[in-house]
């Protein structure tokens, strides 16, 4: 059974994001990435919340030598489209412009993000079968 990218805590999808960070990972290696962070975690609490992700099917584990490494099993964006799909289920009633609205009305954004938003809202606009403009 895969994974419910919502039954995650915050200080385990913490230790998820440092091996999203950096790639197939030891205990130790995610522990020091979380400590130059500002996060001071001892190496047995990592280990458990890495344990626990396990167990949870977010990632695997290989043995390597003396240590274990571990992978992700889920990508960033599958977590995050999945929690962003359940906060929209919860404060918007399913809606996503409710949730897009918000976010661009109290959210400051890149010049580059948006350029990127305007090209995602152009593309809405386009017919699918043709490329045209307002067939919609």
């Amino acid at each position: 059974m895969p994974p419910r990218n919502t039954d995650l805590t915050d200080s385990e999808l913490e230790v998820l994001k440092a091996l999203w960070d950096l790639g197939p990972s030891s205990v130790r290696e995610v522990r020091d990435h979380l400590e130059s962070q500002g996060r001071d975690l001892a190496y047995t609490t990592v280990l458990t919340f890495l344990t626990r992700l396990k167990t949870k099917r977010f990632v695997a584990s290989r043995k390597t030598g003396q240590a274990y490494v571990y992978t992700p099993r889920v990508s960033r964006d599958k977590v995050t489209g999945a929690r962003v799909h359940s906060l929209m289920q919860q404060l918007f009633d399913g809606s996503p412009a409710p949730l897009v609205l918000q976010l661009v009305r109290t959210e400051r954004f890149t010049a580059d993000e948006i350029s990127e938003l305007r090209g995602l809202l152009d593309s809405l606009d386009e017919s699918p079968e043709t490329g045209e403009k307002g067939a919609r």
